[in-house]
């Protein structure tokens, strides 16, 4: 109905409007103001975009766009909502538009389209490939790191109430934008998009270059996974298989591996019902389990990448709550067994980095399954698929559900994280199962209620049951006995209000207020006896009302004895401030806000006895007023606020009398020190009258006397007291405001025998019959205001004109007294003032289409027939202000006042920003914390409803979008600047506040007021002082969050901020000797620095948008009133961009040309040199070329004496390289010629056929100028992996390419400027000098930028510097000196990278230069330099063709490995290699193989660094060989063949039995060494080649490893002990890192095998290893092993077997594992196992001989011993498994176990043991665990834990 009735006054049905603007008092005229702004919008926004005018056009109404969507929702019709979104679809996506505009129409865009279902697939159509364009543009930029393009990464504040609104988290960064931006539109992508996509970024799918995690992170980004079923299989059903397979094969984690689970968990999450998951449930857990990174086992390495790439919890998350439910009901299994198996974790004595991920798991997945059971119930369905009935959750999932959950949220809610995690967790599992969640939760509360010496067990357990305390008070018919417990938790939370200590009473407070709120504190016990229909429940509730009573007069004891015990007097000495502390402030707000909830929820009865009770208190005592009295008076106002005309009834007289009485001798006006009774009175007053404002009207008169007599009294304290009650009684009549807040419409005051409250417990408020009771000033009190305003404002204000006139005195503490009074007449009464009046500014900025400012109706029409206060108050302001800084600019106090007046003059229409912000905040949390995401519906508690249409009604009043800059305001800005350049530096900071906040808020008057601020940096004025000076630059600088003048984005505005404020520097107030001038210089360039965002110079509309904007004039209602652009108009807006456009540039130049000048200008200081220089870096972009005299510049400055500008200089000459770069000509080849027609069909990746031809083949190489022509050079490494690309771009031939060589006539200007400094030597020789240079000993590294400078400079400019710098480069190579090895490693670098495009001929003779110059390099590499070498080789190969660069690898390959120079050189030789060989990857089999064949031979090598080179150079040659799906074997070197070849050698030490010792002589041997020895050397490396791999292969060979297994076992030390030489340690580190590897299905078995064969070893350390190694392996690959039974039954049998073992040790370990796999759940507690133990505790034990003394003791212990120790050892294995409960076979056990308690050792001190950790473990909570045993069983117990063996 109501849709119907709104539909015809606004003419078209709004898409989704807030709700909450109904409820408004002035709800009526809503309509018509939003259908006014809403055209107007529509108009100009559209006119703007057909005049071509981005800025300020587009981008001011764009904004006021937002801003009407902040106030009024998306209300405008689905036609508008739909052209919106495309117009401002077409603006992100135009390609010049500047990024920091591109951020701005992007958040719109974001805000449009976030409300998926408004919109369907049918409605709106996006296309996804200008969004990728521009996220490649963006985030992959070639120009961004040469410093040709800066985007903004600093987080931006535009104006925060609009931040809070997009309640996205504004890490403002672009990155984060643009994803978010994707996000959006993936819904509306159209059906082909998904195999439009898969052809773009398949042939990037090449998993051992960065592009892998390009295109997996496009998929995610960018696939759409919510298209209709019926349209599957052109959506994920076209990549599913095939990257489901590609994740389930990779064992590594590589760092795309957590996008792919991000795409998965989506797709589950969109698609539930639609996919059979089932095939991979356990292997999802299984590595879920493993990326939470939880520590097991003692002696566990952790592999570094684990735990940087594990996955992102909230995805995981997302994921399992779509797997649960469905037929099978597999996924709850493995969910139950994951909770199982992590949650001892959970206990709060574990602590550990891994402790936050479990936490988060915790919080986040009830919430996940809460919002899917919304989803599936009650949300109203949407275009978006709906899950089918066959997989929606069933009643017994969500029990299953709450049931595997509770345990580990029971223990973390005493975690040392804290308790927010499981109080959000078992909200959301209360709001499903509450008759499961909250009985067990309440167990803990009582008792923790009733302890004394745990605080933190009851702020936990309080915390905890706020949680929950909606689901408790409304009972349901699930938990009917729910609300029973409510009194009873009331009543023992009172204890909490305790002085002594603080968090206790905060939390108590929150608890009471929370239950308080979903309460009616009515007596109900009559009902008792006069309603029959009553059930049980209801009955216990109705008797319990009775003691609410009783509950309240408690509080307020308890409250009465916490502010007797904070009086200032108490707490603090005298000397200290008078002020509260702010725990003091804190325990206020907690008192007053919970003792105000208490009242509001009473019934008048009881609120009557409160109302006494606290009166008497007030009045009986005297408080002082700035601790314990403010307490006191807010319990008043709470009263008098919730039954206003019965409280104002006892105080007002009261008060009133008391003042009179005191103040009839006069003497009491005039003293300093007010007596205390006095002032206790007067604030009690001011307190209580902050009501209702019609309820104070009957005292006026009283109140009007009480304000003449204290307004003028001479204590500072009473007249600020007075100032308060005049604020208040002003506010109280002036302003809009709801007056109650109770939970049921209408509060509780009707019989019982009509109404039961008891009805009503936790029953949410109803949006739409909210019934909000408003206070609207009526005529009568705003009469009143006014009267009062007369009385008392005028007076003051012409006070203070006669004394800025100079006719009248006053004494500085009469002047501060009146501008007090002014103040809080403007704070009380400024919603009734309207707006200060002025002509607005003309000329700051010219716009085709109107800029006019926006005006909400607040509930106010401004009576314009009496004097307008604001205009008064501000004129006499400025008299007092300028007479001020004339004759006593030393009066802060005055300045102090008058900037705060000033402030609200301009902004305060009644409600602060700051307050609104944190109400705002408050409200969310609030919200958070009892809300009900099961239902959702908006089913908040009534009090919030009206709090959140209040915050509505505040946002109105607030709202200052656009204000026009009117005459007026620029005189009120002139007047700031004065005063914040003023000399005295508190008075700057507080004037710089008002004005930054004053800058954000009119419009373009930025511009306006910069030149007023440049004015005091000008040199050539000479009277500005030091203190002006410094007040200018933090104009400029601006604060954290607001505008800062010198970085505006506008080239009018930096075109004189930059110059002014490096011309700054020649000023007479300047001086580098005061450090805080200097620090404000550097915050200035940094801020600068920080902020710029490359400016843009082309500002064109192309023509796609104007016609969607002309298409949205002309549809749908509001119509706009604007007319559609004529012909000649538009035409104009043309003009006017190019106009615009030329203008830019023009700026541009002259802004480079003035810093130039700056910088020739002999007499400026380094600093403002440096400055310059860096502002001039920043002016370079890849869209326009620096002008020639700056590019002069930097080349020269490259030989500047100041290392930091030689630093800029190579950066921006870099820069230049690539903007006078050539574009080379590309052309599309077709790849089946390429390879002959050999295409393979279907998918297939890795070496095939078809990409043969690119790799490298000694065969084949070019060698000759023509072969060298005919080659197709591919130099990106990805092409061709895994398929090709539809169209390969290649270069075209030489002949079609720019010319090389060319001569100087035939340059451009730039590139002569360029051309003639290198050529000329000593400019050269300069230059090499200050490159080899040291900068920080030690710290340097090879320089990027260099490389890109040197890269640049052969590219663009062929070989023609190659002679001049040929005898530097010999030279330095010879010098062994670190630096100048580094200067030519990065020459070299850049040389075989700009060689690219040159002749073959020129790049033979090159080669013939380089090879000898890298030789004499790698012969004289030294520890300092090989990693600059290995980078330096690294870069040079980086996307090159191999074939191209056959010279190097050739050399590289000569003999890596030779002896010469020591092991050293050959580790650095093998380093460089690599390097080169990696960027290489797949595509130089042949080379890989000839290295292996050469290193093969020479893996026994004795030297431990180049064995250990060697090991990772093997992990490169090999990582080529992946398992991966639809991949071709590999042609490059195979782990199994080398495998093979290994354990041949490795013969010798598998065949004997006995331990390896490491016996070999390190150095020169005598004669041949054995075989024996030279195994021992070659296993040696092998270790070190398996323990780089675990770290970089991307899948592990397992049955390799397998083979080696054996071995290591045999190595592998058993304790930790690092005194053991390396090959030991080395095994262990492998064993450890196998163990910890992802094992298939598949694998187990042969695993399993070979531990068992191992398990039968002699060796009982390989015996005792294999236990370590199971634990851990296990726990990795938990739901692995668990879903193949057969698995489990051999493991269990391995430990069993392995606990009756003769070596003592083994045993032990082997009870440790047990134990674990029983505590994990990955084995039970079976019957079988209990008797299999218990039969082994009876075995019997020979009697013992009797021994002679002396006789040696025998020492083999007899197999009966071993027997009964093993089943002793089971026992303790199983009671050690369940360390923080006591399960139903544990008593029986302990009983066994204590039977055997005298046994001979070692079994004696297994029970010993096994006893003292029960004891230790089951501690904490004996009281509960003492309940699972018989008394029998205790006797027993408590003799065994206590018996003298412990003191033995």
């Amino acid at each position: 109905m109501m849709k119907k009735a709104q539909s015809d006054t606004l003419g078209f049905v709004p898409q989704k409007d807030i709700v909450y603007n109904k409820l408004l008092p002035y709800a009526d005229r809503l309509d018509d103001e939003s259908n006014d702004l809403l055209s107007k919008i529509k108009g100009n926004l559209c006119r703007a975009v057909q005049l071509r005018e981005i800025w300020p056009g587009v981008l001011f109404w764009t904004r006021k766009l937002s801003t009407y969507m902040r106030l009024y929702g998306r209300k405008f019709s689905k036609e508008d909502h739909v052209l919106f979104i495309k117009l401002l679809y077409e603006l992100v996506t135009i390609p010049k538009l500047e990024i920091s505009m591109m951020q701005g129409l992007a958040r719109l865009l974001i805000n449009l389209l976030k409300k998926r279902e408004l919109l369907s697939r049918e409605d709106l159509e996006l296309s996804w490939r200008p969004l990728y364009e521009l996220h490649d543009r963006i985030l992959f930029s070639k120009t961004e790191h040469l410093g040709l393009n800066w985007f903004p990464n600093s987080p931006r504040a535009r104006s925060s109430s609009k931040l809070i609104m997009i309640k996205l988290v504004q890490r403002c960064s672009v990155e984060s934008v643009l994803k978010t931006l994707v996000k959006s539109c993936r819904p509306y992508f159209s059906e082909s998009a998904t195999q439009e996509m898969l052809d773009e970024w398949r042939p990037l799918l090449c998993p051992f270059d960065v592009t892998m995690q390009r295109a997996i992170s496009y998929f995610e980004l960018f696939l759409t996974t919510n298209l209709p079923p019926e349209l599957h299989n052109k959506g994920f059903k076209l990549w599913f298989d095939e990257l489901i397979t590609l994740w389930l094969s990779v064992q590594n984690l590589p760092s795309w591996e957590m996008h792919l689970v991000n795409l998965f968990s989506r797709l589950a999450n969109d698609n539930i019902g639609y996919i059979d998951w089932d095939p991979y449930i356990p292997k999802i857990f299984t590595r879920i389990l493993r990326s939470l990174n939880l520590p097991v086992g003692t002696s566990q390495m952790m592999v570094p990448r684990y735990v940087t790439n594990a996955y992102d919890i909230s995805h995981v998350v997302l994921w399992v709550s779509s797997l649960l439910g469905g037929p099978s009901k597999q996924a709850q299994a493995q969910l139950s067994g994951l909770f199982n198996s992590i949650t001892s974790f959970f206990h709060p004595s574990n602590h550990g980095r891994w402790l936050m991920k479990l936490m988060k798991l915790l919080q986040r997945l009830p919430f996940s399954v809460v919002r899917r059971l919304h989803r599936e119930r009650y949300r109203k369905p949407t275009w978006l698929t709906p899950i089918p009935d066959s997989h929606k959750l069933t009643e017994e999932d969500i029990t299953a559900f709450v049931e595997s959950m509770m345990q580990p949220v029971l223990l973390a809610m005493f975690s040392k994280t804290g308790s927010l995690d499981a109080a959000q967790a078992l909200q959301n599992l209360a709001l499903m199962r509450p008759e499961l969640v909250i009985p067990p939760v309440l167990e803990k509360t009582y008792p923790a209620m009733e302890t004394l010496t745990e605080p933190h067990q009851l702020t936990a357990t309080l915390s905890c049951m706020i949680g929950v305390a909606r689901s408790l008070v409304s009972g349901g018919q699930r938990y009917p006995e729910g609300p029973t417990h409510m009194l009873p938790l009331l009543m023992r939370a009172l204890p909490g209000v305790d002085p002594n200590d603080f968090s206790k009473c905060m939390i108590t407070f929150q608890f009471i207020a929370t239950f308080v709120t979903l309460v009616p504190l009515v007596d109900c016990s009559s009902a008792l006896h006069e309603r029959t229909d009553l059930t049980e429940v209801e009955r216990e509730m109705c008797s319990a009302s009775a003691e609410f009573e009783d509950f309240v007069l408690q509080f307020m004891d308890r409250c009465f004895a916490l502010i007797d015990s904070s009086t200032l007097e108490q707490t603090r000495e005298e000397t200290e401030t008078e002020k509260m502390t702010h725990l003091e402030s804190l325990v206020e707000l907690g008192l007053s806000s919970t003792f105000s909830t208490i009242l509001t929820q009473c019934s008048l009865d009881i609120f009557k006895v409160a109302l006494d009770k606290v009166f008497n208190f007030a009045t009986t005592n005297i408080f002082e007023t700035r601790v314990s009295g403010r307490m006191v008076a807010d319990m008043c106002r709470a009263a008098s606020k919730c039954h206003p005309a019965e409280s104002l009834k006892v105080f007002v007289p009261h008060c009133c009398n008391i003042i009179n009485q005191l103040a009839v001798n006069e003497e009491v006006l005039n003293e300093e020190e007010l007596d205390k009774e006095f002032l206790w009175n007067l604030q009690l007053l001011s307190e209580v009258t902050r009501v209702d404002g019609d309820k104070v009207l009957p005292y006026r008169s009283d109140l009007v006397q009480i304000l003449q007599l204290t307004l003028h009294l001479k204590c500072k304290q009473g007249y600020t007291l007075a100032c308060n009650l005049l604020h208040h009684i002003l506010r109280s009549s002036a302003l809009i405001y709801p007056t109650e807040y109770c939970s049921v419409p209408g509060g509780f005051h009707q019989p019982i025998s009509d109404y039961l409250p008891i009805k009503d417990w936790g029953r949410p408020g109803d949006l739409w019959n909210l019934d909000i009771r408003w206070h609207v000033p009526s005529l009568e009190e705003t009469s009143f205001a006014f009267y009062l305003l007369d009385l008392i404002l005028h007076p003051e204000l012409q006070r203070l004109q006669r004394f800025a006139q100079g006719t009248q005195d006053m004494s500085r503490d009469d002047v501060l007294q009146s501008l007090t009074i002014i103040q809080h007449c403007l704070l009380g009464a400024g919603s009734l003032m309207p707006p200060l009046k002025g002509e607005p500014v003309p000329e700051l900025v010219h716009s085709m289409v109107n800029l006019d400012e926006t005006n909400l109706y607040t509930g106010a029409a401004y009576d314009e027939s009496r004097e307008n206060y604001r205009d008064a108050v501000c004129r006499v302001m400025r008299q007092l202000l300028h007479y001020i800084l004339e004759h006593s600019e030393d009066d802060t106090k005055s300045l102090f006042s008058i900037i705060k007046i000033i402030s609200d003059l301009m902004h305060f229409k009644g409600s602060h920003k700051p307050e609104f912000d944190s109400r705002w905040k408050s409200f969310n949390l609030v919200k958070k914390s009892m809300e009900n995401r099961l239902h959702g519906r908006k089913q908040h508690i009534r009090a919030l409803l009206i709090d959140r249409v209040m915050l509505q009604h505040e946002m109105r009043k607030l709202t200052v979008e656009g204000c026009q800059y009117r005459s007026i305001h620029q005189e009120l800005m002139k007047d700031l600047l004065r005063l914040s350049t003023s000399t005295y530096s508190q008075v700057r900071s507080r004037a710089q506040s008002v004005l930054y906040t004053a800058l954000g808020t009119y419009n373009f008057c930025c511009r306006d007021l910069i030149p007023h601020v440049l004015e005091f940096l000008n040199p050539e004025n000479s009277s500005v002082t030091q203190q002006q000076f410094k007040g200018a630059l933090y104009c400029l600088l601006g604060n954290h969050n607001g505008v800062c003048l010198a970085n505006l984005h506008d080239w009018d505005c930096i075109a004189v901020t930059w110059p002014a404020i490096v011309r700054s520097g020649l000023s007479s107030a300047m001086s580098l000797e005061k450090p805080s001038i200097v620090r404000l210089f550097d915050d200035l360039a940094d801020k600068i620095h920080r902020q710029y965002e490359t400016i843009g110079v082309d500002f064109s509309v192309p023509g796609e948008c104007c016609a969607v904007a002309n298409q949205l004039m002309i549809t749908g209602n509001p119509v706009p009133k604007e007319p559609v652009p004529s012909e000649k108009e538009a035409a104009d807006g043309l003009k006017r961009q190019e106009s615009k456009n030329f203008e830019s540039v023009e700026k541009y130049k002259q802004l480079i040309g003035d810093l130039l000048d700056f910088l020739n200008n002999r007499n400026m200081p380094w600093k403002f040199e440096h400055i310059a220089i860096g502002f001039l870096s920043l002016l370079l972009r890849d869209d326009h070329q620096l002008p020639p005299p700056a590019v002069t510049f930097f080349v020269k400055s490259l030989n500047h004496d100041s290392l930091y500008v030689r630093k800029v200089a190579i950066s921006a000459v870099a820069g230049i390289m690539k903007q006078i770069k050539k574009p080379h000509k590309k052309v599309p080849v077709s790849t089946s010629e390429l390879c002959g027609g050999k295409a393979l069909s279907g998918l297939a990746a890795g070496d095939r056929l078809d990409n043969q031809w690119l790799q490298y083949n000694g065969k084949t190489l070019p060698r000759t100028q023509k072969e060298w022509d005919d080659c197709v050079f591919v130099e990106k490494t990805h092409w061709g992996y895994y398929c090709w690309p539809r169209k390969l771009m290649m270069y075209a031939p030489m002949e079609e390419q720019p010319k090389q060589n060319l001569t100087r006539e035939d340059m451009t200007e730039r590139e002569q400027i360029i051309f003639d400094h290198f050529s000329d030597p000593v400019f050269i020789n300069q230059f090499i000098e200050f490159l080899s240079l040291e900068d920080r000993k030690g710290k340097d590294k090879f320089s990027p930028r260099r490389f890109c400078l040197f890269k640049g400079l052969f590219r663009n400019f062929g070989d023609a510097f190659l002679p001049v710098l040929r005898p530097h480069m010999e030279r330095l190579v010879a010098d062994s000196h670190e630096s100048k090895q580094r200067c030519v490693a990065e020459i070299i670098s850049g040389l075989i990278r700009g060689c690219k495009h040159w002749s073959y001929s020129k790049v033979e003779s090159l080669w013939e230069l380089l090879c000898p110059l890298l030789r004499t390099a790698l012969s004289n590499i030294t520890i300092e330099t090989y990693a600059d070498w290995g980078t330096c080789i690294a870069t040079a190969c980086e996307s090159r063709d191999p074939r191209k660069l056959y010279w190097l690898f050739e050399l590289l390959m000569e003999s890596p490995v030779n002896g010469e120079g020591g092991s050293f050189v050959d580790a650095c030789r093998l380093y460089v290699l690599q390097g080169g060989l990696a960027q290489q990857e797949w595509r130089v089999p042949e080379l890989l193989h000839r290295l292996l064949q050469y290193l093969e031979p020479k893996l026994t090598q004795v030297y431990k660094n180049v064995r250990e080179r060697i090991g990772s150079v093997l992990t490169y040659i090999f990582m080529i060989d992946v398992n991966l799906p639809y991949t071709q074997p590999t042609t490059s070197p195979r782990i199994s063949e080398f495998t093979e070849r290994i354990l041949l050698q490795l013969k010798p030490l598998t065949e004997v039995d006995e331990e390896i010792q490491n016996h070999v002589l390190e150095e020169n041997e005598v004669g041949e060494p054995d075989e024996r020895t030279q195994a021992i050397k070659l296993l040696k490396t092998v270790l070190k080649w398996l323990i780089a791999s675990a770290g970089r292969s991307f899948s592990t060979a397992v049955p390799e490893h397998l083979r080696l297994l054996p071995l290591l076992f045999k190595i592998a030390p058993v304790e930790n002990d690092d005194s053991y030489d390396e090959l030991k340690r080395d095994a262990k580190t492998c064993l450890s890192l196998m163990s910890q590897g992802l094992l298939y299905t598949e694998q187990i078995p042969l695993v399993l095998i070979a531990l068992q064969e191992i398990a039968g070893s002699s060796s009982w350390h390989a015996r005792y290893t294999v236990l370590t190694y199971l634990q851990i392996m296990v726990f990795y690959n938990l739901f692995t092993f668990m879903s193949a039974q057969k698995a489990v039954n051999d493991v269990r049998a391995l430990v069993i077997r392995l606990l009756e073992d003769e070596q003592l040790e083994v045993r032990e370990m082997a009870a440790t594992t047990l134990s674990g796999f029983l505590q994990c759940n990955f084995l039970s507690m079976d019957v079988p196992m209990q008797t299999h133990f218990e039969a082994l505790c009876k075995t019997r034990l020979p009697k013992k001989r009797k021994r002679e003394l002396g006789a040696t003791v025998d020492t083999i212990p007899s197999a009966d011993l071993v027997r009964r120790h093993a089943g002793v050892l089971g026992l303790s294995a199983c009671i050690l498994s369940s360390p923080y409960d006591v399960p139903i076979w544990m008593p029986q056990l302990l009983m066994d176990l204590s039977a055997h308690l005298n046994d001979t050792q070692p079994i004696e001190m297994t029970v010993k043991k096994t006893l003292s950790n029960f004891r230790r473990t089951h501690h904490d909570n004996w009281q509960q665990h003492k309940q699972h045993f018989t008394d029998d069983q205790l006797l027993v117990l408590t003799d065994l834990l206590v018996s003298p063996c412990y003191y033995a």
